[in-house]
């Protein structure tokens, strides 16, 4: 049995695109817009040993796997593809047999993972428990320090890695990231003079928004020590350092407290499930009486699914990452005595947001490459335009909620109907 037919003995029903194999076995119409062409026994190795989304990236990051007819920095197209029409059965048991005799035992041994992999989950036990300081300081170094030169590559002027927020349709993106930071501004109600904290601030660029364009005295805390420097350095180049710094630092050593808003946005979904209680609880005591929260965060569809990402995601992208259902996230915030006010969907835009990044990534290709390597490059077209199918289809969401700080005596400082 070739590769080819293995391959297309899993097949539910016929895909619309061309898979070639080292062998030189064929499957799939000449014509298919795409080609899958599995290079080398290493590839099939890791296909085999990881059967999924970790098997498929492994070779896909290496070289092994190549997919042609479309750019990596936006492989959407193909993606989109794959995912509409790719429905695998199970084998029978003399078919499995078959086919395992067929792709050899030696592929049976797993080949060492791409540099860029992180460790499994059970071997990152050695650097601490879950959401342990130094183990959440270490999944923040693997994704967010790869080079601040590279996330100006692909994120653009704003440095926002976090959904952007469009007025319209035909918005660039840039526009779409400061109509996000002024709505939060917006909801947390910001004036002059105030304090603001803002956790996982990343680049800074909330902390810079609300101190340039509402006055507010602020904080920024992130486990970054790239992003922290690449953002002090922004605030004072923008001369905003009278009112705004950004700290390299772990979100519960902040020793100041009465803040009259404090924004968390994309931080919970490295917080962790059962450490929303915790979480929540610091933010009520760090806020003044009638004080805001606003909470920017990825959602799961539902409240019922497994918090844990996928085996790519955790390996590649965000390892310990966790995500709930905005239910869970409204109980959490509500249980930890904070009055929810507002909550408000907005998945669609970070569609839009992620065709965004990887347009910037596409056509800053070769400089991308140079800066981190094919392999890192390839990694963050796979990832964004997977997620960004993941929110087209409503598989994940992104969910603000904004609350208050209520006192006992049921004042809350919040208007009869919204402001923003």
């Amino acid at each position: 049995m070739t590769i080819a037919q293995a391959f297309d003995k899993l097949l539910v029903e016929p895909l619309p695109l061309r898979f070639t194999a080292y062998d030189g076995s064929v499957s799939g119409p000449e014509d298919a817009p795409f080609q899958f062409h599995l290079r080398t026994p290493r590839g099939l190795a890791y296909l085999v040993t990881a059967p999924g989304d970790l098997g498929l990236a492994r070779a896909y990051i290496t070289g092994e796997l190549e997919i042609e007819g479309v750019h990596p920095g936006d492989p959407y197209e193909a993606m989109r593809l794959l995912q509409k029409g790719l429905k695998l059965r199970r084998p029978s048991p003399a078919e499995a047999v078959e086919m395992l005799r067929s792709v050899g035992l030696s592929n049976l041994r797993p080949p060492a993972p791409p540099p860029q992999e992180a460790l499994p989950r059970w071997r990152r036990l050695l650097e601490g428990l879950r959401h342990s300081e130094g183990r959440d300081a270490e999944a923040i170094h693997h994704h967010y320090d790869v080079s601040n030169t590279f996330y100006e590559y692909v994120l653009g002027p704003s440095m926002t890695y976090t959904c952007a927020v469009f007025p319209t349709e035909d918005a660039t993106l840039e526009e779409a990231q400061e109509t996000k930071y002024d709505l939060v501004a917006r909801k947390l109600d910001l004036q002059e003079g105030q304090r603001l904290l803002d956790l996982g601030c990343g680049w800074g660029g909330m902390v810079r928004h609300a101190a340039r364009e509402y006055g507010v005295n602020v904080i920024g805390v992130t486990l970054s020590r790239e992003q922290a420097s690449w953002a002090q350095r922004r605030i004072k180049e923008e001369g905003l350092d009278h009112l705004a710094e950004v700290r390299f630092m772990d979100y519960r050593h902040v020793e100041e407290s009465g803040f009259d808003a404090i924004s968390s946005i994309g931080l919970t979904e490295h917080i962790g499930l059962k450490n929303y209680p915790s979480y929540f609880s610091w933010i009520r005591d760090h806020l003044k009486p009638q004080g805001r929260l606003l909470n920017h965060c990825i959602t799961r569809n539902d409240n019922t699914q497994s918090a844990s990402a996928g085996a790519f995601i955790d390996r590649y992208v965000f390892p310990d990452g966790e995500l709930a259902g905005s239910g869970t996230i409204v109980t959490a915030v509500e249980d930890c005595g904070l009055e929810v006010q507002h909550q408000e969907n907005i998945r669609v835009h970070y569609a839009k947001t992620l065709a965004g990044w990887c347009r910037n990534l596409q056509e800053n290709w070769d400089a991308c490459v140079d800066e981190v390597g094919i392999g890192t490059a390839k990694v963050w077209g796979l990832y964004m335009a997977g997620s960004r199918l993941a929110f087209e289809r409503n598989e994940i969401q992104l969910h603000h909620v904004l609350a208050t700080k209520t006192e006992d005596n049921g004042a809350s400082g919040y208007p009869l109907r919204h402001t923003f």
